[in-house]
């Protein structure tokens, strides 16, 4: 009971109690998290299954009839009498899961690249960060669309379907390692040169304990906030190479897949099939910023 009393007057819940947009973010960003969680339990369809479509409830407005089968949609339907519904429900399932994983790799990969560089510093250091600065120098679509391109080129066709989730996971994260890793060696830079990691190096203590044990965890809070905001950076980005065509398989499609597919009805007329897919994106990746932000300001110790 103590810790929880302790947890509910910290710097952070104070600041998170106090903050209406970082509430109200926090709730459409886990409504959104858990739906898409859900989706096989609390989805009226399944979008993905070719013998639950029926093409006669193709083009089916919002909340209307079907002027053939009947059948009423709260979101209306596509081409292919896929509920929209459902749709956004399995399709924010996948942009969930490539955001994350690929966050969680370009993290870790950050991490270890900016601790080596701090720790080691001399020509390693000038080598890490000079290949950072080089890929700085450009968009981070076109770095994702060029490793995407590559894999796809080296893996057998008859596997690329498979391994496009994977492909996409580590052409995002290989796109965003940069600003991880130039934000852990700053901060273990300073954290070397404290007393404690100069007594601990003294006495002795192996060089990966110290990063691990003392460096590393002192380190973790610009990661945390730079890590929320590169998830809707990375979702945004999934959804950007799957709307070029060059993202998840037709077969399991995401956000950005379906609001291509409802881009090539636009102008005939069928408006939902665009809109809300895009809604729903909007309100993950904006939420999911806001949320970024805020943390951001609840642990910097100068707005204290």
């Amino acid at each position: 009971m103590n810790r929880f009393a302790r947890a509910w007057d910290s710097d952070v819940v104070w600041s998170f109690r106090h903050s209406p947009v970082a509430i109200v973010a926090a709730f459409v960003a886990l409504t959104i998290i858990l739906a898409a969680a859900l989706a096989p339990w609390i989805a009226p369809h399944d979008p993905f299954n070719p013998a639950s479509l029926n093409l006669m409830d193709g083009f089916t407005p919002p909340m209307e009839p079907n002027a053939f089968t009947g059948s009423v949609y709260w979101l209306g339907t596509d081409n292919q009498g896929r509920d929209i519904f459902s749709a956004i429900l399995y399709g924010a399932r996948i942009s969930l899961f490539v955001g994350f994983a690929a966050v969680l790799f370009a993290m870790v990969l950050g991490i270890t690249v900016g601790l080596l560089a701090a720790w080691r510093g001399g020509w390693v250091d000038s080598l890490l960060m000079r290949i950072a600065d080089v890929q700085l120098s450009f968009p981070s679509i076109l770095i994702a669309l060029l490793i995407f391109g590559v894999a796809r080129g080296v893996i057998p066709p008859t596997h690329r379907e498979a391994m496009a989730i994977w492909v996409l996971i580590v052409a995002i994260g290989l796109s965003d390692w940069v600003q991880f890793a130039r934000v852990v060696r700053g901060a273990a830079m300073v954290e070397k040169a404290r007393e404690y990691v100069q007594a601990a190096r003294v006495i002795g203590v192996h060089p990966v304990r110290i990063v691990l044990t003392h460096i590393l965890p002192n380190v973790m809070g610009p990661v945390l906030v730079i890590a929320t905001i590169g998830l809707a950076l990375a979702i945004i980005a999934e959804a950007t190479l799957s709307f070029l065509g060059v993202g998840v398989p037709p077969t399991q499609p995401s956000l950005g897949t379906l609001i291509r597919i409802g881009q090539g009805f636009l102008f005939s007329g069928e408006w939902w099939i665009i809109l809300f897919p895009s809604i729903a994106l909007l309100a993950l990746a904006l939420s999911v910023n806001l949320l970024g932000d805020w943390l951001r300001d609840a642990l910097n110790p100068r707005l204290k």
